[in-house]
Protein backbone atom coordinates (compact mmCIF):
# COMPACT_ATOMS: atom_id res chain seq x y z
CA UNK A 1 0.00 0.00 0.00
CA UNK A 2 1.46 3.40 -1.14
CA UNK A 3 1.05 5.57 1.80
CA UNK A 4 2.05 9.74 1.38
CA UNK A 5 2.33 12.69 3.17
CA UNK A 6 1.76 16.14 2.45
CA UNK A 7 3.34 18.06 5.39
CA UNK A 8 3.50 22.27 5.82
CA UNK A 9 2.30 24.94 8.10
CA UNK A 10 -0.82 25.45 5.75
CA UNK A 11 -1.41 28.93 7.52
CA UNK A 12 -3.90 28.97 6.15
CA UNK A 13 -4.22 26.55 2.96
CA UNK A 14 -4.82 27.64 -0.65
CA UNK A 15 -6.19 26.47 -3.32
CA UNK A 16 -3.28 26.10 -4.26
CA UNK A 17 -2.30 23.52 -1.37
CA UNK A 18 -5.91 22.09 -2.38
CA UNK A 19 -4.72 21.36 -6.07
CA UNK A 20 -1.82 19.76 -5.00
CA UNK A 21 -3.48 17.45 -2.71
CA UNK A 22 -6.31 16.27 -5.09
CA UNK A 23 -3.56 15.36 -7.68
CA UNK A 24 -1.13 13.64 -5.28
CA UNK A 25 -4.16 11.72 -3.51
CA UNK A 26 -4.90 10.08 -7.07
CA UNK A 27 -1.37 8.60 -6.85
CA UNK A 28 -1.63 7.00 -3.31
CA UNK A 29 -3.72 4.72 -1.76
CA UNK A 30 -3.82 6.90 1.51
CA UNK A 31 -2.80 10.21 2.28
CA UNK A 32 -1.59 12.38 5.27
CA UNK A 33 -2.28 16.51 5.20
CA UNK A 34 -0.12 16.91 8.40
CA UNK A 35 0.22 20.25 9.63
CA UNK A 36 3.50 21.10 11.52
CA UNK A 37 5.21 23.80 13.16
CA UNK A 38 7.90 25.93 11.90
CA UNK A 39 9.50 27.86 14.85
CA UNK A 40 10.71 30.73 12.94
CA UNK A 41 7.13 31.82 11.81
CA UNK A 42 4.41 33.78 13.77
CA UNK A 43 0.84 32.37 12.42
CA UNK A 44 -2.61 33.88 12.14
CA UNK A 45 -4.62 30.42 12.83
CA UNK A 46 -3.64 28.00 15.76
CA UNK A 47 -2.57 24.27 14.78
CA UNK A 48 -5.93 23.31 16.02
CA UNK A 49 -7.68 25.92 13.55
CA UNK A 50 -5.22 25.24 10.57
CA UNK A 51 -6.30 21.55 10.94
CA UNK A 52 -10.11 21.92 11.18
CA UNK A 53 -9.68 23.93 7.98
CA UNK A 54 -7.58 21.56 6.31
CA UNK A 55 -10.25 18.48 7.10
CA UNK A 56 -13.17 21.12 6.13
CA UNK A 57 -11.33 21.77 2.70
CA UNK A 58 -10.40 18.21 1.87
CA UNK A 59 -13.34 16.42 3.12
CA UNK A 60 -14.04 15.55 -0.71
CA UNK A 61 -10.83 13.83 -0.94
CA UNK A 62 -11.69 9.81 0.11
CA UNK A 63 -8.48 9.24 0.89
CA UNK A 64 -7.06 11.77 2.74
CA UNK A 65 -6.89 12.07 6.23
CA UNK A 66 -5.34 15.49 8.42
CA UNK A 67 -3.56 15.49 11.50
CA UNK A 68 -1.16 17.96 13.24
CA UNK A 69 2.22 17.15 14.84
CA UNK A 70 4.59 19.67 16.19
CA UNK A 71 7.50 17.33 16.20
CA UNK A 72 10.15 15.98 13.59
CA UNK A 73 8.61 15.17 10.51
CA UNK A 74 10.94 12.16 10.07
CA UNK A 75 9.77 10.53 13.76
CA UNK A 76 6.06 11.34 12.50
CA UNK A 77 6.47 9.47 9.11
CA UNK A 78 8.31 6.41 10.84
CA UNK A 79 5.31 5.93 13.21
CA UNK A 80 2.68 6.52 10.60
CA UNK A 81 4.96 3.92 8.09
CA UNK A 82 4.74 6.61 5.47
CA UNK A 83 6.40 5.81 1.90
CA UNK A 84 6.52 8.91 0.23
CA UNK A 85 6.60 12.56 0.49
CA UNK A 86 5.03 14.86 -2.04
CA UNK A 87 5.99 18.34 -1.79
CA UNK A 88 4.17 21.28 -4.28
CA UNK A 89 6.27 23.88 -6.08
CA UNK A 90 5.56 26.91 -7.85
CA UNK A 91 8.80 27.83 -8.57
CA UNK A 92 12.65 27.50 -9.18
CA UNK A 93 13.35 28.87 -5.57
CA UNK A 94 10.93 26.60 -4.29
CA UNK A 95 12.85 23.57 -6.01
CA UNK A 96 16.19 24.70 -4.71
CA UNK A 97 14.83 24.95 -0.95
CA UNK A 98 12.41 21.78 -1.53
CA UNK A 99 15.75 19.76 -2.68
CA UNK A 100 17.37 20.54 0.57
CA UNK A 101 14.63 19.63 2.77
CA UNK A 102 14.19 16.01 0.50
CA UNK A 103 17.95 15.41 0.72
CA UNK A 104 17.63 15.21 4.38
CA UNK A 105 14.66 13.61 4.62
CA UNK A 106 16.84 11.00 2.73
CA UNK A 107 19.49 10.87 4.90
CA UNK A 108 17.25 10.21 8.07
CA UNK A 109 14.88 7.78 6.59
CA UNK A 110 16.77 6.58 3.33
CA UNK A 111 13.52 3.97 2.58
CA UNK A 112 10.93 7.13 1.79
CA UNK A 113 11.06 8.98 -1.56
CA UNK A 114 10.22 12.52 -2.10
CA UNK A 115 8.10 13.05 -5.39
CA UNK A 116 7.47 16.69 -6.71
CA UNK A 117 4.09 17.95 -7.78
CA UNK A 118 3.89 21.41 -9.56
CA UNK A 119 1.20 23.24 -8.91
CA UNK A 120 -1.21 24.19 -11.94
CA UNK A 121 -0.21 27.03 -13.66
CA UNK A 122 -3.32 29.28 -12.47
CA UNK A 123 -2.13 28.58 -9.08
CA UNK A 124 1.52 29.87 -9.41
CA UNK A 125 1.41 33.22 -7.66
CA UNK A 126 -0.70 32.00 -4.78
CA UNK A 127 1.12 31.75 -1.33
CA UNK A 128 -0.25 31.40 2.13
CA UNK A 129 2.13 34.29 3.41
CA UNK A 130 0.20 36.34 0.27
CA UNK A 131 -2.89 35.52 1.13
CA UNK A 132 -2.51 36.42 5.36
CA UNK A 133 -1.41 40.12 3.56
CA UNK A 134 -4.01 40.38 1.66
CA UNK A 135 -6.44 39.65 4.29
CA UNK A 136 -4.59 42.15 6.41
CA UNK A 137 -5.65 44.68 4.39
CA UNK A 138 -9.08 43.81 3.68
CA UNK A 139 -8.73 42.70 0.14
CA UNK A 140 -10.68 39.85 -1.79
CA UNK A 141 -9.21 36.10 -1.17
CA UNK A 142 -12.40 34.76 -2.82
CA UNK A 143 -11.05 32.21 -5.64
CA UNK A 144 -7.98 32.01 -3.65
CA UNK A 145 -8.72 29.95 -0.84
CA UNK A 146 -11.42 26.88 -0.22
CA UNK A 147 -14.41 28.73 0.96
CA UNK A 148 -13.95 27.75 4.45
CA UNK A 149 -10.84 29.55 4.63
CA UNK A 150 -12.15 32.70 3.39
CA UNK A 151 -14.87 32.80 5.70
CA UNK A 152 -11.93 31.93 8.78
CA UNK A 153 -10.09 34.82 7.72
CA UNK A 154 -13.33 37.55 7.38
CA UNK A 155 -13.63 36.37 11.41
CA UNK A 156 -10.43 36.61 12.33
CA UNK A 157 -9.97 40.08 10.49
CA UNK A 158 -12.97 41.45 12.29
CA UNK A 159 -11.62 39.65 15.93
CA UNK A 160 -8.09 41.47 15.03
CA UNK A 161 -9.40 44.72 14.53
CA UNK A 162 -12.08 44.39 16.81
CA UNK A 163 -8.71 44.00 19.34
CA UNK A 164 -6.77 47.01 17.57
CA UNK A 165 -9.74 48.70 18.46
CA UNK A 166 -9.76 48.11 21.99
CA UNK A 167 -5.82 48.70 21.89
CA UNK A 168 -6.31 51.90 20.79
CA UNK A 169 -9.44 52.88 22.83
Amino acid sequence: MKKAICTGSFDPVTNGHINIFERAARLVDEMIICVFINEQKKYLFNMQERVDLLREATVHIDNVTVDGCNGLAADYIRQHDVNLIIRGLRSAADFEYEVNKAQMMRHLIPTVDTIFLLTAPEFLFISSSGIRELAHFGGDVHGLVPECVEFALQAKMKANSSIDDFKRG
